[in-house]
């Protein structure tokens, strides 16, 4: 392990911060809007979940703050984002069940075709995610990043720190695929509500449509990955960016 002095710990807990908040603040978006499936009319029958689409995100900054802080890096923020992920969905929760004011009611009580509408079932019906949904998002999330950062690790030691394409792209394309299915068989399947299951030909299409899509975006993002290690290492200079990168193989 590489010792740093004090200007060099400064900006490595800078690029820490800056990327622990891109890291949760995505996170949180995603879990909170994962809820919705949609369609891409242009393709017919592929059905996505809303957080998919914010999910790259983490993709790119669990891979950068496993090459600059290793795999305690990765562990902390993931653990930290857990403990966050649980806090937003505990007052969520209690968002729902205040009484809703009786003026909100009034003038939101048609919607713009001139239907009675009951915004507070509505807000309740958004935010309120079942238990089921919250377990299999944390656990999914956990196992997920776990495996992320071991494979991204084994990779990069393998290839002697060389092709960062193929260890991004290969941690990212092993770990979602058990995300991809654990969170929608736990939330939907195992603990859904009585009367609202999905049947496993459900959560197997959804889940090969959403692993489908995760798998040609880890293909696609390849040059953004490129382009934040070359910021990240102008910023930090190519000595502290080497000891960086030897030290985060250490821990």
């Amino acid at each position: 392990m590489q010792k740093l002095n004090v200007l060099e710990e400064k900006k490595l807990n800078n690029i820490f911060i800056f990327l622990t908040g891109i890291f949760v603040t995505n996170a949180i978006l995603a879990e909170i809007l994962g809820t919705k499936i949609f369609d891409i009319s242009l393709i017919k029958d592929f059905n996505l979940s809303v957080g998919v689409l914010i999910w790259p995100v983490v993709f790119i900054t669990t891979d950068i703050i496993n090459e600059y802080f290793g795999q305690k890096g990765v562990k902390r923020i993931s653990y930290f984002t857990i403990l966050l992920i649980t806090y937003a969905f505990i007052i969520i929760y209690l968002s729902t069940k205040l009484s809703p004011n009786a003026y909100w009611l009034d003038i939101n009580k048609y919607d713009p075709e001139g239907n009675i509408f009951n915004i507070d079932y509505a807000y309740n019906t958004i935010f309120l995610q079942s238990i089921g949904i919250i377990i299999g998002s944390i656990f999914a999330f956990l196992i997920a990043q776990l495996l992320d950062v071991i494979v991204f690790q084994k990779i990069k030691k393998i290839t002697k720190g060389r092709f960062i394409w193929l260890r991004a792209t290969g941690s990212t394309v092993i770990s979602q695929l058990i995300d991809s299915y654990i969170v929608l068989l736990i939330a939907f399947y195992l603990l859904a509500p009585e009367g609202k299951e999905w049947s496993i030909y459900q959560v197997f299409n959804v889940g090969s449509d959403n692993y489908l899509f995760k798998f040609s975006v880890a293909l696609l993002i390849t040059p953004i990955i490129y382009l934040a290690h070359f910021l990240i290492d102008k910023y930090l200079g190519k000595s502290l960016s080497e000891k960086a990168k030897t030290n985060a193989l250490l821990r």
